[in-house]
């Protein structure tokens, strides 16, 4: 049985601390430059997982996802008079 999960973006003092990180998901990516973890959870968790991490020393922010609310079915669009004139020639 699938769960859903949802993404956290993590962003750090110090990458000292990632592996405590674990005990609240999986880490899924750790930037070194941007000092920032991706880090994924029960979508059902997900409030109470964040209030915790930010009470940690160690965190600065806490940003959820927000792609499972961006619409992927897309309406086909008018095709362009000049790829329709190309169309019908049999380039």
């Amino acid at each position: 049985m699938l769960t859903n999960r949802t993404g956290l973006a993590v962003w750090l003092h110090s990458l000292k601390y990632i592996k405590q990180l674990r005990k609240f998901g999986n880490v899924h990516y750790v930037s070194k430059r941007m000092k920032y973890a991706v880090l994924y959870c029960n979508s059902s968790d997900k409030d109470s997982i964040i209030g915790k991490m930010e009470g940690l020393h160690f965190v600065k922010k806490v940003a959820p996802s927000h792609k499972a609310f961006i619409k992927t079915e897309y309406q086909n669009a008018r095709p362009d008079k000049a790829k329709e004139y190309d169309y019908k020639i049999g380039l």
